[in-house]
């Protein structure tokens, strides 16, 4: 089997005349956390929104274990998509279901599994982030890190073997930002999954990610771990590395 879980190549997205990926190159491992930064409208998200076919690259190949994903039509990337879940930005959770029923949304459309069943996954995804007893609770009535912890429960409904992760502390104080770090470190070791996650956050990455990349003008500007990243001599990696700021330059 492949340490080689997605390779991504040349990877390019426009929008109109805005060329915002250009010529993307990674590869994603198994059991690892990449971790992708750079300023906003760098390309993070839409880097993000490729791997899972939710947008398409204009140009580019993305190889998901073995299988080309990126020419896939929509049905073709259902059996796909229960392998790789994704926690948004906004968490996603339906205003008008209580907790229960946003966890077993994907168990009931993607499973067979009978009420009892559900209600034992729900229980077990809730324990995992360290939630009790809300499952009669709806979204409105919960702090912003209680819903990140749902909605990451959420995520983790069907198993997955990659998440992605879209800015999942945006919005949060520090200390509850710290918390869904070592909430997602916690839980991607005890489930052996591979992750990419997009973040402005530097405290963050460093929490959880094993190797950072930087992307800038659409390609990733550095690739490697965290030493590497900090020895690397590039001003705008370090810029961004320590909120210092930014140079400009004609690379």
């Amino acid at each position: 089997m492949s340490d080689v879980l997605i390779r991504v190549r040349g990877l390019r997205k426009a929008y109109g005349e805005r060329q915002v990926l250009d010529g993307v190159d990674f590869e994603l491992r198994r059991r690892e956390c990449l971790v992708i930064v750079g300023r906003s409208g760098s390309g993070k998200s839409v880097t993000l929104r490729q791997l899972n076919g939710l947008e398409k690259p204009d140009a580019g190949s993305i190889i998901y274990d073995g299988t080309e994903i990126s020419r896939l039509e929509e049905p073709q990337l259902y059996p796909i998509r229960r392998r790789i879940a994704m926690l948004f930005q906004s968490g996603a959770l339906f205003d008008s279901m209580d907790v229960f029923d946003n966890i077993a949304f994907p168990l009931r459309e993607h499973t067979d599994l009978d009420e009892p069943g559900i209600a034992e996954v729900v229980r077990r995804k809730l324990a995992m982030v360290q939630l009790h007893g809300i499952e009669d609770r709806f979204p409105s009535a919960l702090s912003g890190g209680m819903r990140k912890r749902v909605a990451l429960a959420r995520s983790l409904a069907l198993d997955p073997e990659v998440m992605l992760y879209d800015e999942p502390t945006t919005g949060l104080d520090p200390v509850t930002s710290a918390a869904i770090g070592r909430l997602i470190r916690r839980t991607e070791q005890n489930l052996g999954m591979s992750s990419v996650l997009v973040t402005h956050d530097v405290a963050l990455a460093r929490t959880v990610g094993h190797r950072l990349a930087f992307i800038d003008r659409g390609r990733f500007r550095f690739l490697g771990t965290w030493q590497e990243a900090e020895h690397r001599d590039d001003p705008k990696l370090g810029a961004f590395l320590t909120g210092t700021p930014e140079v400009d330059d004609a690379d």
